[in-house]
């Protein structure tokens, strides 16, 4: 049985509230177009990329290129349902609509957790960060200074969230062109001799580690891209959401491969990938360092620093948003829903309280709790993903068959390239699950998985029972 496209409630308070959308709409398009460029630049990139280069050797290359095929198939599916139905759940409220509630439910709060448990990690790297440069206040009182400002600043009107996305990936976009500009110079020989393809075909060859290596680095590479559905997100409080979205998925290809891949290309090829200083310092700092540019580590962590405090900016404010639809349509506590001056406020706080219990376990329980509560989180982007390429297998072909015009972004050779993603990442899962540590994530996010689609599958009988 078809069924018609309609509006979903999802943006709408509850039903003891006028029916009427209640989020503000104070994002323009300078800011989703600067967040949709800065949004792939994160901390992984500048710092978690040493650890996968340690792993494979140049072959990381291969790694993240693969994996940015990947995400630009994700984002491609993201944007066309999004251009088609913007909407505050992105995702979320598609994969309830084509799937059902378990989809919707499952999704949702996988993401939820993701980018709350990225809020922990974000805050504790910065803090440590401030800590080095500021020694007499300790970390954690860093990590509260850091919390309570993004709480605060995402308490208020959305364009503030947009505006300091803009300038902080701002700074995250000019460094990291400048990065590429002085490595393509370092190549060239500019700086000193050129390293040739030394780097590259010595220190055990291209593919230094095997098979076993590329399994190891590609965890980190997978990882390293979760984040990006936010901008699908935030179109929904844009002026012309539709637009919008589409103009920020269309960027994707290109950001990803010079930005990821290039930047990539240009460390495995000026230094060694075994030097212990990649995995240590960064291979960004390393690479500074190499061509002799001064106060390399600091520049570099000033850097970081804004990639950090950026990702957190953009986390609560993701993960908010999401908790806000999914009690929006009856999937969570009902107080969350409550918005104040467009902004909806009690998820905002939710979201940051969860963050910051998970920092205070990280304090007490950092090889328990913590670890645990990030394995899980490791995998969720995996889980949405998969679950996104089933959503976008439905939700295509019934625009197709009743608003074929709404289609104004399409995903590339449909359904084929669909089904290869979802093909990939069940690859993803298999490599994990060949590895005692992955099995370990998979376990644990097996576990939270069903318990949601099992919540998720309850509710929707009851919903069935109540509309029969």
């Amino acid at each position: 049985m078809s069924r018609t496209i309609t509006r979903s409630p999802e943006d709408s308070p509850p039903t003891t509230e006028p029916a009427t959308p209640v989020l503000s709409h104070g994002l323009k398009q300078r800011h989703l177009s600067m967040i949709a460029l800065g949004g792939v630049i994160g901390a992984g990139l500048f710092v978690g990329s040493g650890v996968g280069i340690a792993a494979a050797g140049p072959a990381i290359v291969l790694l993240f290129a693969g994996t940015g095929a990947l995400v630009m198939l994700i984002m491609r599916m993201l944007g066309e349902m999004s251009a088609a139905r913007p909407s505050t759940g992105s995702f979320s409220v598609h994969a309830e609509e084509e799937l059902g509630t378990w989809a919707g439910t499952t999704s949702g709060w996988m993401y939820w957790l993701m980018l709350c448990a990225g809020v922990a990690a974000e805050a504790t790297a910065a803090g440590a960060i401030m800590h080095n440069w500021v020694p007499f206040v300790p970390a954690y009182g860093w990590v509260a200074v850091f919390m309570v400002f993004f709480c605060a600043s995402n308490l208020t009107a959305v364009k503030n969230f947009g505006e300091f996305e803009f300038w902080f990936s701002a700074v995250k976009i000019t460094a990291i062109v400048a990065f590429l500009v002085l490595g393509l110079l370092g190549i060239l020989g500019v700086f000193g001799s050129s390293p040739g393809t030394g780097n590259l075909t010595g220190h055990g060859g291209f593919f230094p580690a095997g098979a076993a290596g590329l399994a190891a680095g590609l965890l980190t590479t997978v990882s390293g891209f979760a984040g990006l559905e936010t901008v699908t997100i935030a179109a929904a409080e844009s002026d012309n959401p539709s637009r919008n979205v589409a103009r920020a998925v269309r960027t994707a290809v290109w950001r990803i491969a010079v930005f990821y891949i290039g930047s990539m290309a240009v460390v495995v090829t000026l230094v060694p990938w075994n030097d212990p200083r990649v995995a240590a310092n960064g291979p960004y700092v390393t690479v500074l360092d190499t061509l002799g540019i001064p106060a390399a580590g600091t520049i570099m962590q000033v850097v970081v620093l804004v990639a950090l405090l950026s990702a957190m900016n953009a986390n609560i404010y993701g993960s908010s948003r999401m908790a806000y639809s999914l009690v929006s349509r009856g999937q969570g506590p009902r107080f969350l829903a409550r918005v104040s001056r467009g902004v909806p406020m009690a998820a905002v706080l939710a979201s940051c309280v969860f963050g910051f219990a998970a920092v205070v376990a990280g304090i007490i329980w950092p090889t328990t709790v913590f670890a645990w509560l990030l394995n899980i989180a490791g995998c969720a982007v995996l889980v949405v993903w998969s679950i996104v390429c089933l959503t976008q297998l439905r939700m295509r072909r019934r625009l197709e068959r009743e608003a074929p015009g709404l289609l104004s972004v399409r995903m590339w050779g449909f359904p084929y390239l669909t089904w290869l993603a979802f093909a990939a990442i069940i690859g993803v899962f298999a490599v994990m699950a060949c590895s005692g540590d992955g099995l370990k994530q998979l376990a644990g996010t097996a576990i939270v998985v069903a318990a949601l689609a099992a919540a998720g599958h309850l509710k929707q009988r009851r919903d069935r029972k109540v509309g029969a």
